[in-house]
């Protein structure tokens, strides 16, 4: 059974939800705390959402700072996968295994409800579909990236998912929060960490409204990111 391991921090609140997902499409779980300075051997660490240590100067700037990223980054290096949902995306940019940075939405609201997001990449999550139905709960979601950064990313296919509407049409309409390009997630260059703003572990039963986010959480069965 593939291992995954959930970061938690002060002000973490979806690390339930994450693990309880994870078990239900096949992933064997345990949490680190964010003082921790050693992660064992895993195939996936998820960073979930919430709001470490109060975002405080800005979502994930202290938590950056915490003994347990230099692991998450030595095992990114290694190999192994790396998912941030929401603030671990936030987490993710702050500390560099990510391009971009996060500021706040465009309406200055925080915003939660369904989303529609289109999966972008031609050669990264295994997915059964190409629109995905997610929700979104942020505040600072909106991502910023130059020119040049973001022609990279078009250059090495690392947009992975786009806010688009129900027929996968992506417009300035269809964006809830001003990010460049519609950007909902993109993925390191050598495609081993994924970050992404929509909640995939909100959306792993019909009865809450979409099983689409079981389907992302599914992929990194097979380590792909």
């Amino acid at each position: 059974m593939k291992n995954a391991k959930i970061v938690v921090f002060p002000g973490s609140n979806c690390d339930t939800d994450c693990e309880r997902a994870l078990l239900q499409v096949g992933f064997k779980t345990e949490r680190v705390w964010h003082r921790d300075s050693t992660i064992e051997k895993c195939d996936l660490i998820v960073i979930p959402g919430g709001f470490s240590f109060g975002d405080y100067l800005r979502a994930g700037a202290i938590a950056k700072a915490s003994p347990i990223m230099s692991e998450v980054a030595r095992h990114a290096e290694r190999g192994t996968s790396v998912l941030g949902i929401c603030n671990g995306f936030q987490i993710l940019l702050e500390v560099g295994l990510l391009p971009g940075a996060m500021t706040r939405n465009a309406s200055l609201q925080f915003i939660c409800g369904e989303q529609w997001i289109r999966h972008d990449s031609n050669s990264s999550l295994a997915l059964k579909k190409k629109v995905l139905k997610v929700p979104i709960a942020h505040g600072e979601g909106n991502f910023r990236i130059d020119d040049d950064g973001l022609r990279r990313l078009q250059d090495h296919d690392q947009i992975v998912f786009r806010y688009c509407n129900q027929e996968g049409v992506v417009s300035s309409a269809t964006n809830p929060n001003g990010s460049v390009d519609n950007i909902a997630g993109v993925c390191s260059k050598n495609r081993r960490v994924l970050g992404m703003m929509p909640h995939p572990e909100r959306a792993c039963d019909p009865k809450l409204g979409s099983n689409d986010g079981a389907d992302i959480l599914r992929s990194f069965l097979n380590n792909r990111v």
